[in-house]
């Protein structure tokens, strides 16, 4: 599976993107059976979980410093992850990137995700 994420960008604090993320497999292989999630890297800093949704999109989860902020979504049938930043701070600025999980839960340890996309800049300016 290939996962190539776009949207992101430079905004002003307090501002909003909308970072989007499609997969594609060989042979027909859809991301449709498995949960995803977006982690963020910073520069010098460890990749930490961001948000994480079920494959059937009725679970979610959210780290307590985007709690509020973003949203995750899904359509599986473009096989596309959705990720809504509102509400932008400083603090954000990081390389997002998307993830799927190797099963249909979601979860936020790294270790429960088996493939990576190439990862897309979000810089919030103060």
């Amino acid at each position: 599976v290939q996962l190539q994420a776009s949207g992101g960008g430079l905004v002003q604090a307090g501002g909003s993107l909308r970072l989007s993320c499609a997969a594609a497999g060989a042979s027909g292989r859809t991301i449709s059976n498995n949960a995803m999630g977006w982690f963020r890297q910073a520069p010098g800093e460890e990749r930490e979980f961001v948000s994480a949704i079920a494959w059937r999109g009725g679970g979610t989860l959210y780290s307590d410093s985007v709690k509020g902020r973003f949203t995750i979504s899904r359509d599986n049938a473009k096989n596309t992850v959705y990720l809504q930043l509102t509400s932008l701070k400083s603090e954000d600025t990081a390389a997002y990137y998307c993830t799927a999980a190797r099963s249909s839960l979601p979860s936020t340890s790294r270790s429960s995700y088996a493939y990576w996309g190439q990862g897309t800049q979000v810089t919030v300016s103060s």
